[in-house]
């Protein structure tokens, strides 16, 4: 099969390579996946750069995690039936050394989840890591129905995503976002409210919810926990799953004052039970006419270091696809 992969870490020209390597065979209940689409996420790209200095966990990677196509092999104990499904999926390269940029990718069968017939292929490249995520970072607290949910980033995959799971699940929802473009996002993915970034936003989500926000989604801990905690209301909760500075300061008193929960979210290592969770809800979502991501752009797989290189240095928002 052709597949990219690197066998050392550093910049995505200098080591990722797109070559011939042989076919994968799935092994008891795994499924094989005829990749269309490969899904690439910025933690795809921390780890071919050792962002988190782990090093490399195999002497070979096929990179991203999340992608989509259908099914063409299973392994024992894997009905028949699952083949020629339509699959998005999620984790092939969590803790595995190849994951979906290769024409074909092998993982575990609850790895594997129906494509709804309404949902392009697209879109199912892109819904594993911010879905699974999003969803983890929405429901972590507990049932959020009725509640009041301030969504930071709402434009954002994982923000977007959270911002629908929390609206499906019955929340109000509060968005922040940077421009009137991420405004339009935020919206179409179910904001009750979505408010600009600056000086004065503490003071108008506080006009929105004068008893405090009792659940935070949060995707840059150490710039908004001194803002997160003014807004908070007693008992309230952040599950915070990305950070701007890797050691943040937190204000301690204030959060022991407000008897504040802190939940940090990892999508590798979120409980399986709340993964396939999250894959129910996320289904819901597509069948009940949620339309996804915005595309921003497309690769074949011979340019997948261009693919990287614009996740790393973005020009525009949107998702980032490899087309197998």
């Amino acid at each position: 099969m052709r597949a990219a992969w690197y066998e050392k870490q550093g910049a995505a020209r200098d080591v990722l390579t797109v070559g011939e390597m042989d076919e994968p065979r799935p092994l008891a209940g795994e499924v094989r996946i005829r990749v269309a689409v490969s899904g690439v996420n910025p933690g795809d790209v921390k780890k071919r750069g050792d962002a988190f200095g782990v090093g490399m966990p195999n002497p070979r990677v096929i990179p991203h995690s999340d992608g989509a196509g259908t099914v063409d092999l299973v392994g024992e104990g894997v009905s028949q039936e699952w083949i020629g499904r339509r699959v998005w999926c999620y984790g092939a390269q969590s803790y595995r050394p190849f994951g979906t940029a290769a024409e074909y990718t092998v993982i575990p069968l609850e790895q594997a989840v129906p494509l709804p017939e309404t949902a392009p292929v697209e879109q199912g490249a892109c819904l594993g890591i911010p879905g699974i995520t999003a969803h983890r970072a929405v429901h972590v607290a507990g049932p959020v129905e009725g509640r009041t949910v301030l969504v930071q980033g709402g434009a954002g995959a994982v923000g977007a995503c959270a911002v629908q799971l929390a609206h499906q699940a019955g929340a109000r929802v509060i968005a922040t976002c940077r421009s009137e473009i991420d405004k339009e996002i935020a919206l179409g993915a179910g904001a009750d409210e979505v408010l600009l970034t600056d000086e004065k936003l503490v003071g108008r989500i506080q006009r929105l919810a004068p008893n405090g926000i009792h659940h935070i989604v949060e995707v840059a801990f150490a710039a908004n926990i001194k803002s997160d905690v003014q807004v908070l209301a007693q008992g309230g909760s952040i599950a915070t799953y990305a950070t701007n500075a890797p050691t943040p300061e937190i204000p301690f008193w204030q959060l022991v004052f407000i008897n504040a929960r802190n939940f940090f979210i990892g999508s590798d290592d979120i409980p399986i039970e709340a993964k396939i969770e999250a894959t129910h809800a996320i289904n819901r979502a597509l069948e009940a006419g949620w339309q996804g991501f915005e595309i921003a752009e497309r690769f074949p797989l011979d340019e997948i270091a261009k693919a990287h290189e614009f996740v790393e240095h973005p020009t525009k928002s949107g998702r980032v696809i490899v087309m197998i």
